[in-house]
């Protein structure tokens, strides 16, 4: 592979090529780099032909740009140390643009960098400079454009030097603290500051708003307090106020700025607006966010809002009905009004015809859902759950081929779930949990091939277990809870079989039968351990980014676990749990559940299971809790279950288990309520001693395993002397028969 160089002259024998004076831009090729000794590194030398490009103007190595090369980056990391650093600036003496991005700088001077004087667009994001910018001054007097983002700074660069230059900077995703610098006022003629993401508080500085060439200021994820200052910065086209503690009311001269695109004072103590008459001009708004800012009713716009796209007034006060104003708006693409008063019919939002995101749950909606829903036929994500709507679920909406999120849940609606899912379905969630649905489950689901989450629980839908939705691969959580589904669950053998499943729920229903052994064995996502960080630590439907910063994502799921039932608003990925209880399951646990690895929570309670606890269960070390109560349980507590270090709940209670119960690790945290209702069991905790005396445990055999061996009891001492070899003769010849 070669630089990937403009206006190549001639190239020497080794393949690096020589340039004339009339290049301009270089992008960069692992070529660059030599792998040092730690694998997951690779260095600049000094000694590569990017150090004899004297005439070079332009040079990007962020690491974006070596995803689709042979390297795999960021984790082989590009580093610059001092020595080639500084001989690289020496000699790009008219270099004007450096971006760095994900570079690994932590061994380099910034101070070298004042040795390219000719320098106008720097971007060191993410690359460690932390520690040399506390000591290091940069002094470039034409820098006009400076990022240093994703850095955990802690205090902010010292940049006297380009403050009559500079027109734009970021520090944003720092961990600046204390008050915006007053030096930054002689930043005059910045036109884009962004300072978000960061520890800063104290009052937002009069200046800050005043700047005369200012088009763009995010303050946003920050800890200000105080009053908005007045602002006099007419050029003014983006302000990100959201996500801090300022308070007070709105002042007025926010909605006098003629040229605002992007307005966000979102998750603020405001009092509400001083006047709820705003935007007597707004002709570029695009995207306004009022969330949380304690309104009581909607804004009264005296002039039109054309081209708005992004309107969010969710978690206020809001009451009522909506304003006429806002169904004419048919500009709108995302609306979220959630968490509030409202009782609006739903069929008022069908003129808005662009809508791709409609969000209007916590609210107080009545009445039926109107087909007329559909007109807005562009829609995403539709979320009207918690309210109180009745009706049946518009069948139209099935039909919606780009809907992929339809979150109904906690209404009253009724009927059955519609039955013309079409084939190109984009739907990834589905929720109608808790509701008052019923009749069968329509197999046209399985058309949802992208379906993700799929919550019909805590309704009355009676039907066998739809074991066409084992064809859906991508199927990660399916809660099937308090329903009437009824029969056995048959062991039918298709190309996915649940391979995706982290969450299975279909406790409180009607099953019989064995549990479906092939289910388990091709639970392919329950069997391993995989550690997630960041943004994978949560099962969900991410929408596009809207409330300024915010990414809206859903994925609610109410689960029993640990004896509690809870409402999960974002699934942990780790939460891997089967629930099978509330049924009438019968027969032994099959001995291959031990393959589970992953698996957090198990509840097979109040059904109707018998034979030995397997000893396979002793492997699911990541185990947090386990009901197998008020079942038919025989023979001992294996002692393998002494293994299970994270089990913090444990209920076995009302089977038929006898023996000592294993003693050690969590088992030492149980108390009598584990065991209640199994009269022969003994030892801690239980007040019964064994007393050295074995128990007489049942002689069902296990189906795998050990299990399998079929005798089932052992000699008891009944006496001593001619007695005791009695029994030892029995045991004897029943071993020679066998």
């Amino acid at each position: 592979m070669d630089l990937h160089i403009q206006n190549i002259q001639q190239t020497t024998s080794s393949g690096r090529s020589v340039l004339s004076q009339s290049y301009q831009r270089l992008t960069p090729d692992p070529k660059i780099i030599s792998e040092s000794n730690r694998k997951d590194q690779g260095e600049i030398h000094p000694n590569t032909s990017l150090f004899r490009l004297s005439h070079l103007q332009s040079l990007n190595l962020t690491f974006n740009y070596f995803y689709s090369s042979q390297l795999s980056f960021p984790s082989v990391g590009l580093m610059w140390k001092e020595n080639s650093w500084k001989k690289f600036l020496q000699n790009a003496t008219v270099l004007a643009e450096l971006i760095l991005d994900g570079v690994n700088m932590t061994f380099s001077s910034m101070r070298s960098l004042n040795l390219s004087t000719s320098l106008v667009n720097l971007s060191l994001k993410y690359t460690g400079v932390q520690e040399n910018l506390k000591t290091d001054i940069l002094c470039l007097p034409k820098l006009k454009h400076l990022w240093l983002s994703d850095n955990s700074l802690e205090q902010f660069p010292n940049l006297s030097c380009s403050a009559a230059s500079l027109t734009m900077l970021d520090l944003s995703r720092n961990m600046l603290e204390g008050t915006i610098p007053a030096s930054f006022s002689n930043f005059t003629h910045i036109t884009f500051l962004d300072l978000s993401n960061n520890l800063l508080n104290g009052t937002i500085p009069t200046w800050c708003l005043s700047l005369p060439f200012l088009q763009e200021l995010d303050l946003s994820e920050n800890q200000f307090t105080g009053h908005i200052p007045s602002i006099s910065s007419q050029s003014l086209k983006s302000l990100y106020l959201c996500y801090n503690k300022l308070h007070g009311n709105i002042p007025q001269s926010v909605f006098t700025l003629v040229n605002l695109t992007h307005l966000c004072l979102s998750s603020n103590n405001f009092n509400g607006l001083h006047n709820y008459t705003i935007f007597t001009n707004a002709p570029l708004l695009e995207r306004l966010y009022l969330s949380s800012v304690g309104l009581t009713e909607f804004p009264k716009l005296l002039g039109k809002i054309p081209i708005l796209i992004e309107l969010d007034l969710s978690n206020n006060k809001l009451n009522g009905t909506m304003p006429k104003w806002l169904h004419e708006m048919g500009s709108l693409q995302f609306l979220s009004l959630s968490h509030n008063l409202l009782t609006t019919p739903i069929n008022q939002f069908s003129r808005n015809y662009n809508l791709n995101i409609l969000d209007i749950s916590f609210n107080l909606l009545t009445g039926d859902m109107s087909s007329s829903i559909c007109n807005a036929s562009n829609l995403q994500v539709l979320i009207l759950s918690h309210n109180k709507l009745t009706g049946v679920i518009p069948p139209c909406l099935a039909n919606l081929w780009g809907l992929y999120i339809l979150d109904l849940q906690r209404n009253k609606l009724n009927g059955t779930l519609p039955n013309n899912f079409s084939m190109n379905s984009e739907l990834a969630y589905f929720n109608v949990n808790d509701n008052q649905l019923e009749g069968p489950l329509p197999k046209s689901l399985s058309n949802c091939t992208q379906l993700e989450i799929l919550n019909l629980g805590n309704n009355q839908i009676e039907d066998k277990f739809p074991h066409w939705l084992q064809t859906l691969p991508m199927l990660t959580v399916l809660v099937l809870r308090s329903n009437k589904l009824y029969g056995p669950i048959d062991d039918l053998e298709t190309q996915y079989e649940f391979s995706s499943i982290v969450i299975f729920d279909i406790s409180s229903n009607y099953f019989n039968g064995p549990i479906p052994k092939t289910y388990i064995q091709n639970f392919k996502a329950m069997k391993n351990v995989i550690s997630y960080e960041g943004d994978e630590l949560y099962i969900g439907i991410t929408y596009m980014p809207y409330n300024g910063s915010q990414r809206g994502t859903i994925g609610y799921v109410t689960v029993t676990t640990k004896a509690i039932s809870m409402t999960l608003k974002q699934i942990p990925k780790n939460f891997v749990t089967i629930d099978l209880s509330q049924n009438k399951f019968q027969g032994q646990i099959p001995y291959v559940i031990g393959e589970l690895h992953a698996l957090r929570g198990l509840n097979f309670s109040h059904n109707r299971l018998s034979g030995l606890i397997p000893k396979s269960i002793g492997y699911l070390t990541n185990l947090e809790s386990m009901d197998l109560s008020s079942n038919m349980f025989t023979g001992r507590i294996p002692t393998e279950l002494t293994n299970l270090n994270y089990l913090e709940v444990l209920n076995l209670s009302n089977n038929q288990l006898v023996g000592e119960i294993p003693q050690g690790k969590q088992f030492a945290t149980f108390s009598n309520d584990s065991y209640l209702g199994n009269s022969g069991l003994c030892g801690f905790p239980l007040s019964m001693s064994c007393n050295n005396t074995e128990q007489k445990p049942p002689s069902s055999p296990s189906l795998l395993g050990e299990e399998r061996f079929g005798f089932g009891w052992e000699p008891v001492v009944i006496g001593y002397g001619c007695g005791m070899i009695f029994g030892i003769g029995l045991r004897l010849l029943y071993y020679r028969k066998t």
